[in-house]
């Protein structure tokens, strides 16, 4: 009963008991009307039925000749004191009054001509004429009969009738809830529950642990339910496949990125993405450095080529690092060859002089190498310091690049440059000279350009000024560059499976 009287919680619930409980209602209620029209003729009837105290009397008068002056009287003599009887009149059959007593009837005189029985509701009074053929024709007999008590009874009935259809209708809606609970009720709300808890645990690694016991059913929620958990699995299979595709996907596209990042600059990278046609801008002033490593060719006949490109990998790698640490772009590698500039894919004042302090490094770096002789590996270094055009060239391999007559010069710069110095133009010179130190090489006459002024690089002026410069670009000693190359080759071994632009001229 408590959970029977719990699912009126449920909408449904109140519906289906409410439409039960007022159907059961309308059906007593069209019973109800014939029911008590039926019982107050049944209770006239009776009344009908006490009229036989003065219908016989008068009936057994008339046989015997008695006078009409006495019939009545015979008869009121006869009656019980507790008689319902209150009244009576006698007529002749043309309607004709003979005599009365007590309570005179309403009928009129006229109607009683007939030869019916002829019955008047009047109030509390019931007007019963007994015809003229039931006293051999010779009167016409009115009664009148006290029906006070018929309202009263029929009051009773109403009320009792009435509490036995409610009775009836809320032990019938109390079965039905009960038959429902279990047929219908409790199987909906239990499917309810399971679509709310599918639906948030669609998505989830684990089957959720489903309420629902119509799988069993032969019906239609039997149905109902096994579609459900069909679709939910559908669905849940289909949001797997799709969140391990998309997991892919964002795999993928991290690769990309990388991959993209290692070829192109950030700001480079983001702009291809964009617009994929060409890439190209003037850049008013940038610092290019060329870095050749002396000698390196011959090591090729001195050691296998894994170990030759191991090697290599190494040193290019820890340059890499460094020209990342002063926020420098790599452009490229041509053979033993390394290019980095500062100041073309961001404005920034210091480009000189970040190109200088990663120089400085590479020498240091460079040093921590040894050839297969134990010897330290050297380097050429030259910069200079003008304007550059840069952009990415090509459909395929596509590369980002550097032209102008800046790149050039700093390319001569470093192969008129002198072993283990940072060789420098007149005009990367005159923007550093008042932090670095410089050595004058005087005229220098180089190939296609002339003979120009040149410089080599000596250090920061002063050692307050270089502790301030390390402090601002951290210096990693080899064992960090080590650790850090190490790391990177794996991510060099992926640019190599996929088919990254070859770093050969």
């Amino acid at each position: 009963m408590k959970l029977s009287l719990g699912l009126l919680n449920s909408r449904l619930s109140r519906r289906i008991v409410s439409s039960i409980f007022f159907c059961i209602v309308a059906t007593e209620g069209f019973l109800f009307v014939p029911a008590y029209v039926y019982r107050e003729k049944e209770l006239l009837q009776q009344l009908e039925t006490l009229s036989s105290e003065v219908l016989t009397t008068v009936k057994v008068d008339v046989m015997t000749d008695v006078a009409s002056t006495d019939l009545l009287d015979r008869a009121q003599e006869r009656l019980k004191p507790d008689s319902v009887i209150v009244g009576g009149a006698l007529f002749s059959p043309e309607g004709k009054p003979l005599d009365t007593f007590g309570d005179a009837p309403q009928i009129a005189a006229a109607e009683l001509l007939g030869d019916q029985v002829i019955r008047l509701r009047a109030r509390n009074r019931y007007d019963i004429s007994w015809p003229q053929r039931m006293f051999q024709d010779q009167y016409v007999l009115v009664i009148r009969h006290d029906a006070s008590h018929l309202r009263q009874a029929m009051l009773l009935f109403a009320v009792r009738t009435l509490g036995v259809v409610l009775l009836l209708s809320v032990c019938v809606t109390l079965l039905m809830i009960w038959i429902l609970e279990r047929l219908l009720i409790l199987p909906i709300v239990e499917l309810r529950d399971d679509v709310v808890l599918a639906g948030e645990k669609v998505g989830a690694d684990q089957v959720p642990p489903f309420a629902n016991k119509s799988l069993d059913r032969s019906d239609e929620l039997g149905d109902v339910a096994v579609a459900f958990h069909q679709m939910f699995h559908r669905v849940r299979m289909e949001i797997c496949d799709r969140k391990q595709a998309e997991s892919n996907l964002r795999s993928e596209k991290e690769k990309s990125e990388r991959l993209l990042l290692n070829i192109l600059p950030a700001t480079i990278a983001d702009k291809l993405k964009e617009d994929p046609g060409a890439i190209a801008s003037r850049c008013q002033e940038a610092t290019i450095l060329f870095a050749d490593i002396v000698d390196f060719t011959s090591l090729s006949t001195q050691v296998t080529p894994a170990q030759l490109v191991k090697q290599l990998n190494a040193i290019f790698s820890t340059f890499d690092f460094l020209a990342e640490q002063y926020g420098l772009e790599k452009i490229k590698t041509i053979g033993d060859a390394y290019m980095v500039a500062g100041g073309v894919t961001m404005n920034r004042v210091d480009h000189a002089e970040s190109v200088l302090e990663m120089a400085l490094e590479m020498q240091r770096a460079i040093a921590q190498f040894r050839r297969p002789d134990g010897q330290p590996f050297q380097l050429r270094i030259g910069v200079n310091t003008g304007p550059v055009v840069a952009g990415v060239i090509g459909l395929h391999k596509f590369s980002y690049d550097l032209w102008g007559d800046a790149v050039n010069i700093a390319s001569r710069m470093e192969s008129h440059g002198v072993i283990n110095q940072v060789h420098v133009t007149e005009s990367t010179y005159s923007r550093v000279k008042n932090q670095y130190g410089f050595k004058s090489r005087g005229p220098v006459k180089l190939k296609g350009w002339g003979m120009m002024n040149a410089y080599l690089l000596i250090g920061r002026k002063s050692q307050r000024s270089v502790a301030s410069s390390q402090e601002e670009q951290p210096h990693y000693d080899v064992a960090q560059v080590h650790a850090l190359t190490t790391n990177l080759l794996a991510e060099v071994t992926q640019v190599k499976a996929h088919r990254l632009p070859s770093n050969k001229p």
